[in-house]
């Protein structure tokens, strides 16, 4: 690891959000300017069929009708390849976009890969993160190192929505 790669990117309010376009989990291209005109939450999960990622989808998903009432889309991003995203979705029932990030080129660009502490020890991977993008692609709001667990009911809190 080289001295620039030590200290990931921390996104803020006011920042423009990276640009990307990444395949879902049927392969086809997502691109974050598909959203413009609408709030996205952009969330970072280290892992497709793990217990904390699973529990934060299925909670984004039971979430995604009132969130997209209230003018917000659901974006997941992991490294994870297609063919998993696929079989997350099928699995967990999953009703929100998932894409691949095998090169985590998306990942660092938001910030959401790095070194991070994992049951005490340093380790380098996805930093659990989630990003509001406002309709014209900025930063909203950026949180890092999310809980799994009860992290979708806090972000409806924040957002006012119970």
């Amino acid at each position: 690891m080289t001295e620039t790669d030590a200290v990931p990117v921390r996104l803020a309010a006011g920042d423009p959000a990276p640009e990307f376009t990444l395949p879902d989990a049927d392969g086809n291209p997502v691109s974050l300017a598909d959203y413009r005109g609408r709030r996205v939450i952009v969330y970072c999960y280290p892992a497709a069929l793990t217990p904390g990622c699973t529990t934060q989808a299925v909670d984004f998903t039971a979430a995604a009708g009132d969130l997209a009432e209230a003018g917000l889309d659901i974006l997941g991003i992991s490294p994870d390849p297609v063919e998993k995203l696929a079989r997350f979705r099928e699995e967990e029932g999953l009703q929100i976009t998932l894409v691949s990030d095998p090169d985590k080129q998306v990942l660092q660009a938001y910030g959401a890969y790095g070194p991070k502490k994992l049951y005490g020890k340093e380790a380098v991977g996805v930093i659990r993160s989630t990003f509001i993008v406002d309709a014209e692609g900025r930063i909203e709001k950026a949180s890092y190192n999310v809980k799994a667990t009860g992290h979708v009911a806090k972000l409806r809190r924040e957002l006012g929505l119970g």
